[in-house]
């Protein structure tokens, strides 16, 4: 699964740890998932897509998805 969070969180100027403590999780695992070590939760991945303000499909895409 492939995933916009890093152009995302750099476009606002943000850290992964500034990211990570606005979602209450660790700076670890926002680097898993803007490299795709991990994908995270379901509410973890709508949590990261409001915050954004995107839709899901906009922020996480299946790797045979252009």
């Amino acid at each position: 699964m492939r995933n916009e969070i890093r152009a995302l969180r750099t476009e606002r100027g943000l850290s992964q740890g500034r990211l990570a403590e606005k979602l209450g999780v660790s700076r670890q695992t926002i680097n898993a998932i803007e490299t795709g070590r991990y994908v995270p939760s379901l509410p973890l991945g709508i949590a990261l897509a409001r915050f954004f303000g995107k839709p899901v499909e906009e922020v996480f895409r299946a790797d045979d998805e252009r």
